[in-house]
């Protein structure tokens, strides 16, 4: 869409200044006299000046758009230990459908959710803070992988820097299956075993 756009900014941009020259001509015609000819194509520079800015604001919008969007900070302590961080973004309406997704079958344990920051320039805050913890990543041969060992009060420190300051939330439920999965006791392990009598196997 933003390239459509610019398109028909330069094509106004065009047209006015061939506008323009055709005034420069008609008075050089008219020796000076403002004549009906001049008067007109005055209106019609008028006119395309204001579609002009009626299109940039219209291009800046549309480019802000695709720009706006959630940077967020996740952990998984039950998949990668404690103090690993994911930042990331998503140009989501719902942003944690995205949290979701990360959380699915690749992975034992869901995902907590941090920091979920709504912004203007969503790609801008997350190379930022890609950036500054460049030296904590986890996989430093793969950029692509968003994975930093780091702490939550640093983040939190780098986002104010670049952003402001928002509030934090952590869920209550906090990594609840991984810690419940530790609470588990062998004992407990038979009776979930147990369960399991009466159900046929897959056949082969």
């Amino acid at each position: 869409m933003p390239g459509s756009l610019r398109e028909k900014q330069r094509l106004a941009e065009r047209e006015r200044a061939t506008i323009e020259k055709a005034i420069r001509e008609a008075l050089e015609a008219a020796h000076g006299v403002h004549n009906q000819l001049v008067a007109d194509l005055e209106r019609q520079l008028k006119e395309k000046q204001a579609e002009i800015d009626a299109g940039q604001r219209t291009l800046s919008n549309a480019e802000l758009g695709i720009k706006a969007g959630h940077v967020y900070v996740v952990s998984n302590i039950g998949s990668f230990g404690e103090g690993v961080f994911k930042i990331g973004m998503t140009r989501r309406f719902e942003p944690l459908e995205r949290i979701d997704e990360l959380g699915g079958a690749s992975v034992p344990f869901p995902f907590d959710v941090h920091m979920m920051i709504g912004c203007q320039n969503a790609p801008a805050l997350e190379n930022a803070l890609h950036k500054a913890l460049h030296h904590h990543r986890v996989n430093k041969v793969n950029l692509r992988k968003e994975y930093f060992r780091t702490d939550r009060v640093t983040i939190e420190r780098l986002v104010e820097r670049n952003h402001g300051r928002i509030e934090y939330q952590v869920s209550d439920d906090y990594a609840e299956q991984f810690f419940n999965s530790q609470k588990v006791t062998p004992e407990m392990e038979a009776e979930i075993e147990k369960s399991f009598e009466g159900i046929p196997d897959l056949e082969e």
